[in-house]
């Protein structure tokens, strides 16, 4: 059998499913029997992709699609904005972009020119261009920009700048203040990144003992865990699984 008709076939009998999985008019079905291409393009078009909008799920796999395809689209749009209107929440928009998109350099530049006047110690500001300054290789300016934002804002409080506390202090050879920063911002981290990191020092460290206790504990959590969860937070279970194998 010729490889279209078969594919037409499958086509054919996936759409009826999904007609009759969502309650469509059964009138679809006879139509997809004898239309073929054309009948599957015709209810894609009317019934499946107008549903697509309204779909959560759908939404974020049409929207990782565009953003593999054009990772750089959100950047222009941000910088778009900037120049229509330079306010703070536009040039801090395009700071988080230029990060995202990797444009560290960029991204601090941002940060720091939006620092100014009544924003001079904003904590969301701060916390960006230490995030910047640390992903350019800058750890120790990082970590006085931390510095700096706390003695400013003694209330603000954030987990991500609390882990890149630990790290910076880990980059500046402070074992066990790192440590002793980690062990704090892992107990009530979103995720397992900062209890991976935590047991990874430890590790290096020499405690190898209680380091098998945290990548044990991670493991444990990620078995319980609902299955997106799994997804988010692969990268440091499957390290803590490696670590645990060794």
């Amino acid at each position: 059998m010729h490889p279209l008709i078969i594919l037409s076939a499958v086509l054919q009998i996936a759409c009826a499913v999904h007609v009759v999985r969502t309650h469509r008019p059964m009138y679809w079905i006879w139509l997809l029997l004898i239309g073929s291409y054309v009948a599957v393009a015709i209810y894609f078009f009317a019934e499946v992709l107008p549903s697509l909008g309204s779909n959560r799920a759908a939404r974020r796999l049409v929207t990782g699609a565009q953003d593999r395809i054009d990772p750089e689209r959100h950047k222009r749009k941000a910088a778009l904005q900037l120049d229509v209107a330079d306010t703070l929440d536009n040039r801090r928009r395009l700071a988080e972009e230029s990060f995202r998109s990797g444009d560290f350099q960029q991204a601090s530049e941002l940060y720091r020119s939006g620092m100014k006047g009544l924003y001079k110690t904003d904590p969301h500001l701060m916390l960006g261009l230490a995030k910047s300054q640390f992903a350019l290789n800058l750890p120790a300016d990082a970590k006085q920009t931390l510095d700096e934002l706390i003695a400013a804002n003694p209330d603000f409080r954030s987990s991500d700048g609390h882990l890149l506390y630990a790290r910076c202090t880990e980059a500046a050879g402070d074992i066990a203040g790192a440590l002793h920063e980690y062990e704090t911002v892992a107990q009530g981290f979103t995720g397992e990144e900062a209890r991976v990191r935590y047991a990874m020092l430890l590790k290096r460290d020499g405690q190898t003992e209680k380091a098998a206790q945290v990548f044990a504990e991670v493991l444990k959590r990620a078995k319980v865990a609902p299955s997106y969860y799994q997804r988010e937070q692969r990268e440091w279970i499957d390290i803590a699984r490696r670590e645990t194998a060794v």
